[in-house]
Order: structure tokens, then C-alpha cells, then sequence
């Protein structure tokens, strides 16, 4: 019996920039019949408990081109990040995963996170689970 190859991303950085691309590449592996874990670190936490997932922004350095970007996105009708782990989920195996720690440090209650990931987890269990992953990306 073959064990599903493990693609895991750790994402910490929340504009929608890293977003997209932990969204992406997610969903890509997924689809490609890779186990994917997605941790939530610190600022993507903090993100998804405020109901920003989806929100267009990205870091300062860019604010010259950023509305440019963000028209084109919705020109071409990219799909929110919400959307596309949703899409992952369809395609293959997602699972989104929320450090406990980082809920306290960002001063999260669980509540406002539980019904957007599949599991809350501190980092033992997480790097535990993401010990023998074929990819790690941190993000």
C-alpha cells in the first residue's frame, strides 16, 4: 500500500499576494492527489478571524502597482482565496489548520476561526502531522 505523498504550507504572511499563492499551490497539489495541509500562522490567523480572507491588499512595496493588480484580478475573474480552498477540498485532499498558539499571540478566540479550518492544533501535533511531508513550504 502507498502512502499519499504530504504537501504542506505553512503560511504566516496574510496579504493577498502570499494568500494567492498558498491558495494556489494548494489547490494544485490537491489536485494532483497530494495529502495538503495548510497551517495558519500568526497573520493569516488574524485574518480569518476578522473576515478579511478574501481581502485585496497587498504589502506597501507594491501600493504603486496594487490597484492595477486588483483590477485585473477582477477582470479575470480569479476566484477569492476562500474559494479556492473550498475548490481544493472538491478536487482532492485539504485540510486547513489553525496553530493554537498562534490564536493566543494574535489574541484569537478559537470560536472565530473553528468553523473556517478543519482543526485547531499546537505546534506538537502539527509538526507531528507534517513530519514526513514530501514539500514544506513556509509562506
Amino acid at each position: 500500500m502507498s502512502i499519499t505523498p504530504k504537501f504542506v504550507i505553512f503560511a504566516h504572511n496574510a496579504t493577498y499576494d502570499k494568500l494567492h499563492q498558498v491558495a494556489t499551490l494548494g489547490m494544485t497539489a490537491a489536485a494532483m492527489g497530494k495529502d495538503v495541509i495548510v497551517v495558519l500562522l500568526f497573520w493569516t490567523i488574524k485574518k480569518l478571524a476578522e473576515g478579511k480572507i478574501d481581502q485585496i491588499d497587498f504589502p506597501p512595496e507594491y501600493a504603486e502597482s496594487a490597484g492595477e493588480v486588483a483590477r485585473l484580478l477582477k477582470e479575470k475573474k480569479v476566484p477569492k482565496i476562500s474559494e479556492m480552498f473550498q475548490d481544493a477540498k472538491h478536487v482532492g485532499k485539504l485540510r486547513l489548520i489553525a496553530c493554537s498558539a498562534g490564536l493566543e499571540y494574535m489574541g484569537v478566540d478559537a470560536g472565530a476561526v473553528e468553523k473556517n479550518v478543519d482543526e485547531v492544533l499546537g505546534l506538537p501535533a502539527i509538526l507531528s502531522l507534517t513530519a514526513e511531508a514530501e514539500t514544506k513550504l513556509f509562506i
